[in-house]
């Protein structure tokens, strides 16, 4: 590598206001954390979908004579990572660029952490669930299903996982199923920021005839449930630039995390 290497920080992109600024700031944190450890120089946010930059444009105005390395700021691998972020990285590999990109946040051990942080005081008579945006690839699902998991270790109680959108178990259908049993759904919210897929989990908790149940926060959040930016999401966020820097086959060890340590487009 020529210097220290680049970082292009890639979100969803959101027309949530609150989830514009929560998404900078947690942006601005990695930057801290990365240029006083020494790990990257410049550190740039940019977007898949929604808003600008976009990830073409993020590449192209990170300078060329030193290693980029992408880190998806999303939970699960779907479309967005095997297709726009890989055909992107692929046209500037293409034009002589090193390129690299990380796997995305999730699944890892520490987001359970957080996940169980955001929760409200748990009863026998709660079920919890954790609510996915879901994907019409399946391999963002299954991570999604992999991230209940290593909830239901997190909590030592059972955890089900519904989707907003796409394939998998829709969220409706697996809050109504709780109620019916007469358990109150608790909603273990997988979600980075408020957005769309947020308040279509809370009109299951908060709308209807029958509104029991609660919604936790979402991993980044601007109310008083904890920190906007919990420290551990920028350790995953760090671990991934890390293993990103390794020579090719000596990607590192993380010991927390579920996801394989390094994705090469």
């Amino acid at each position: 590598m020529t210097g220290l290497p680049s970082v292009g920080l890639i979100s969803h992109g959101t027309s949530s206001p609150t989830g514009q600024v929560l998404i900078e700031v947690l942006a601005a944190e990695i930057a801290t954390d990365l240029r006083i450890r020494g790990i990257a120089d410049e550190v740039m946010l940019g977007h898949v979908d929604v808003q600008q930059p976009d990830v073409d444009e993020v590449i192209n105005r990170l300078p060329a004579d030193r290693p980029v390395i992408l880190v998806p700021l999303l939970l699960s691998p779907g479309y967005h990572v095997h297709v726009d972020l890989a055909e992107a990285v692929n046209r500037a590999i293409e034009s002589g660029r090193d390129v690299r990109r990380t796997p995305t946040l999730g699944p890892d051990a520490r987001l359970a952490e957080i996940l169980a942080d955001r929760l409200p005081a748990l009863s026998d008579n709660d079920e919890v669930i954790l609510a996915a945006a879901g994907s019409s690839d399946e391999r963002a699902n299954e991570s999604c299903r992999e991230m209940g998991r290593l909830l239901a270790a997190e909590l030592e109680r059972p955890v089900e996982v519904g989707f907003l959108a796409g394939g998998g178990v829709p969220l409706k259908e697996v809050v109504e199923k709780s109620r019916s049993r007469g358990t109150r759904p608790v909603l273990a919210n997988y979600l980075l920021a408020p957005g769309f897929f947020d308040d279509l989990a809370r009109k299951l908790v908060d709308g209807g005839s029958d509104s029991s149940g609660v919604l936790s926060p979402p991993l980044l959040t601007n109310g008083n449930s904890g920190a906007a930016v919990p420290p551990r999401l920028v350790d995953i966020v760090r671990d991934r630039v890390r293993a990103c820097t390794q020579p090719r086959g000596h990607a590192g060890t993380q010991p927390h995390a579920s996801a394989p340590d390094m994705l090469n487009a």
